[in-house]
């Protein structure tokens, strides 16, 4: 006999399966609740507990992956790519772009081409970083061993781009959280681009305080959603602002310090240094 987790395994596996197959028709919740022999409200939970997200959020993900193929690969119009996408008009396709993107279509098919982003390179206790901004505030920053392809990793998300190698007063401000007198830090703006769960991961990494740490589970419990832990771990390896969004305070719940996407040996060393530094402020 199979247990209830198999069961609940295997409706989660029939109802993706089924977004995946029907994205165009743009399922409701209904629809794909009733596939799967359960109401609304238990499909939507036991689907956002197992996929980390709730099935409308699933559902724009695997209909905006589609049209940004259309759009960059296939160069379809925008009112062919809602259609094709099985959206009502531009309007739906421009509000699911600004929703999970962080632009429009237009500015995600043109590559950036009116974006404006200078960046600059720096020195650290921890390595050399690449620091770039627009004018809305920080968007990348990263450790990096080779200078020219820390730079490529920039143009890649936005090919189009305006690119100037610029020390901007927003970089400076961002650069100074490595010296050792935070008594005097000016507020950092930060210019994300990311899905809404994405940004909401992101959110709470902000709210670790430095010297501290916290595990997968306990990230999971505190954006509410107790089940997603592998989820988490996903968007906290796509933080696009090292150190600024302080991913490094993440430990696995065994107590190990898991990995870091600029390195483990990294990891270690900041955790050291933040730690000794807060012992001095006491």
């Amino acid at each position: 006999m199979k247990s209830q987790d198999e069961i609940n395994f295997e409706r989660i596996t029939e109802a993706i399966n089924y977004i995946h197959s029907n994205f165009k028709l743009q399922p409701s919740l209904d629809n794909i609740a009733e596939k799967v022999n359960l109401s609304p409200f238990h499909f939507q939970k036991l689907f956002s507990d197992w996929a980390g997200t709730t099935p409308k959020k699933f559902l724009q993900y695997i209909s905006i992956s589609y049209a940004k193929k259309l759009l960059k690969e296939d160069q379809v119009s925008l009112f062919e790519t809602a259609l094709e996408t099985g959206l009502s008009g531009t309007g739906r396709l421009h509000d699911l772009f600004v929703n999970i993107e962080g632009m429009t279509p237009g500015e995600y098919k043109n590559g950036g081409s009116n974006l404006d982003i200078n960046y600059n390179f720096a020195n650290t206790p921890f390595g050399k970083i690449i620091v770039a901004s627009t004018s809305k505030g920080i968007c990348h920053l990263a450790f990096f061993d080779d200078e020219n392809l820390a730079l490529q990793n920039i143009k890649n998300k936005f090919p189009l781009a305006n690119y100037t190698e610029f020390i901007t007063d927003e970089q400076q401000n961002a650069t100074a959280i490595f010296n050792n007198d935070w008594s005097n830090l000016n507020q950092i703006k930060l210019h994300l681009k990311g899905t809404e769960f994405q940004l909401k991961v992101w959110e709470t990494l902000l709210k670790i305080p430095m010297g501290k740490l916290t595990t997968y589970g306990n990230m999971a419990k505190q954006i509410q959603n107790p089940n997603a832990s592998r989820a988490v771990g996903t968007a906290i390896g796509d933080n696009p602002v090292a150190f600024l969004i302080p991913c490094h305070r993440i430990i696995q719940s065994s107590g190990a310090l898991g990995g870091y996407h600029w390195g483990s040996n990294r990891k270690t060393a900041m955790l050291g240094w933040e730690a000794a530094n807060c012992e001095a402020l006491v």
